[in-house]
């Protein structure tokens, strides 16, 4: 559990991302972490923005039905990031090599980053889903390069295969949005979504 100043309620992450967990940790606000075991498969047809709303909200929701009396206070955080290039969303790379065809479609183009955060509140139920969407470009890779980014196995656990925090930086020329969002949790959105469930995070 991270714990740092005061908050009124509780509050829970619904992923084991380190990333959105080092990125929560910044505002401040105490927290602990419970694991979604969420159904991520989606249907084909689905718009990439109803996509990542359904997988956030369905992430908070399975945390919150496996909770007991004492959380009621709390307040659980779903999140979910997807790429999404020409129209089509390109998930997490089962293997190194979609992780090298995944970085080699990205490579010179400017493609789309959407995250959604969900905050149910476990007392009433209630729930909200926003998202936000930040436009990456990035250079012109060389093959010897997209091949050696796909092997330090960085990407793998990340959609669009690269990590925009990490070694992938070297391949993004620029951004257009929320830096945050790329990283996975957009912290201008949730401390609006957070201050709407009564913890607000400057007071």
């Amino acid at each position: 559990m991270e714990l740092a100043a005061s908050s009124p309620r509780h509050v829970i992450l619904a992923s084991t991302s380190p990333r959105r967990r080092e990125l929560l940790a910044t505002l401040h606000i105490p927290f602990e972490v419970v694991p979604s075991k969420a159904d991520e498969a989606v249907p084909s047809e689905w718009a990439p923005e109803q996509v990542v709303l359904e997988l956030a909200l369905r992430k908070a929701k399975a945390v919150h039905a496996a909770l007991d009396s004492e959380s009621r206070n709390a307040v659980i955080i779903g999140s979910d990031t997807i790429v999404v290039l020409d129209g089509q969303v390109l998930g997490k790379p089962k293997n190194e090599g979609e992780a090298a065809s995944m970085l080699r479609a990205l490579q010179g183009r400017s493609h789309q980053v959407l995250t959604a955060v969900a905050c149910i509140d476990a007392g009433t139920g209630r729930a909200e889903a926003e998202y936000r969407r930040t436009i990456v470009t990035m250079r012109p890779a060389a093959e010897e390069e997209i091949a050696a980014y796909a092997r330090t196995g960085e990407g793998l656990d990340k959609a669009g295969a690269y990590a925009i925090q990490g070694l992938g930086a070297i391949f993004v020329t620029g951004i257009e949005g929320c830096y945050f969002n790329v990283v996975g949790l957009p912290l201008s959105l949730l401390s609006e979504m957070l201050g709407r469930f009564g913890i607000p995070v400057l007071k």
